[in-house]
């Protein structure tokens, strides 16, 4: 049994960036269209008008105060309300592997390593630009990669199963090392027409190397252990995908077609599984609250880490034991802990214990317990 351990991190940022005011401005302009187009079925009580977003109230639901975009253009025009991507030739890189080959990059610069030593790729992320062939093998060629790689979609606990799945392959020595690279193009399945989550998503790309403790040539985090749990519930869902055609019933617009989720009831149900998973995990490896020195949780919203936060502590975290990065990033699915952990991580001592946790639709929660050494 080998030991695997975090060795490198690496962080795509997309260059174009929305503010909460920009998109308020634009729903707000489309919600005025979409008024005077249907007025005479909102004054029969055929349809509701669409009510005005603001600054205060995205802020208060969740947190955030701007998000990152592959393209702002599409999404703040009241007529389109969706990113627009350049079509791409079968001949070029696809857009979500060249995001996670620079997240990739840099990971592997962090961790003074080159492609040569990595001998897998997973590609974990919550939504794929096509069926196949695996943007992982994609990512695996452009880095020249000797070696296999796969793509998993657990939905925002993506980061941490894909953690997981290496670890495990490390421990039993089938492969020396593995990157595990989550490019998230959030902006493309929000429904940027729907005021409850107009202002949830982000865009970003993640990477960790993870290789055996021996291996390691600076700095690390050791895996001390993983685990993962799942419980199917319909509260979140998107049901787009490639049997849409064949639906008698297919319509182009369908609501049901992009990010849909019944806040209250994921905040009642989610929240109790989580910490009872993160609580369960520190028990059984004889973790207690005083000995985390850094939480790295799933950024969705501000209120929801704050209860986790104070459950597994037992009370309120005090400053830097629980980053947030939600305010910048937005919610970027299952690369936000992975972001927090990058940012945040340097700091720490040797022989601290920290712990990265994930969760979301399924329901589903990934849980990472690492220790620093170097």
């Amino acid at each position: 049994m080998y030991t695997p351990a975090i060795t490198g991190s690496g962080i795509f940022t997309p260059d174009q960036v929305i503010t909460n005011a920009e998109l308020v401005v634009a729903f707000n302009a489309y919600a005025d269209l979409y008024n005077v187009e249907h007025a005479d079925e909102i004054a029969a009580g055929t349809l509701a008008a669409k009510d005005h977003s603001s600054e205060e109230f995205i802020f208060k639901a969740s947190g955030i105060e701007q998000r990152y975009v592959m393209d702002k253009t599409g999404i703040l025009d009241p007529k389109v309300m969706h990113p627009l991507l350049r079509q791409r030739s079968d001949d070029e890189p696809g857009i979500m592997a060249e995001m996670a080959l620079d997240a990739a990059q840099k990971a592997l610069a962090d961790a003074g390593k080159t492609a040569a030593d990595v001998d897998a790729v997973i590609c974990a992320a919550s939504n794929l630009e096509r069926a196949y062939p695996a943007v992982a093998i994609e990512i695996q060629d452009l880095l020249e990669i000797n070696g296999f790689a796969f793509d998993m979609n657990v939905a925002c606990s993506s980061a941490t199963f894909g953690i997981q799945a290496a670890a495990d392959m490390i421990r039993s020595g089938s492969i020396r090392s593995a990157l595990v690279v989550n490019p998230e193009i959030c902006s493309a399945h929000l429904e940027w027409r729907d005021r409850d989550c107009h202002f949830i998503f982000g865009d970003v790309a993640t990477a960790v190397l993870i290789e055996r403790v021996e291996d390691a040539t600076g700095p690390y985090f050791e895996i001390k252990s993983t685990r993962c749990a799942t419980q199917f519930s319909n509260n979140i869902r998107n049901n787009n995908g490639f049997l849409r055609r064949s639906r008698p019933d297919g319509v182009a617009d369908r609501r049901d077609m992009q990010f849909m989720q019944n806040g209250r009831k994921v905040f009642k149900e989610v929240l109790p599984m989580v910490a009872e998973h993160i609580a369960g995990h520190m028990a059984d490896d004889g973790v207690e609250a005083a000995d985390l020195k850094r939480i790295w949780l799933h950024q969705a919203n501000k209120s929801m880490n704050d209860f986790i936060g104070r459950k597994v502590l037992g009370r309120a975290p005090e400053a830097g034991e629980q980053p947030n990065i939600l305010q910048d990033y937005a919610n970027t699915s299952s690369a936000g802990s992975i972001i927090a952990f990058s940012k945040y991580s340097s700091d720490l001592a040797e022989g601290d214990v920290g712990l990265i946790c994930s969760f979301g639709a399924g329901y589903s929660v990934g849980s990472v317990l690492v220790e620093r050494h170097g």
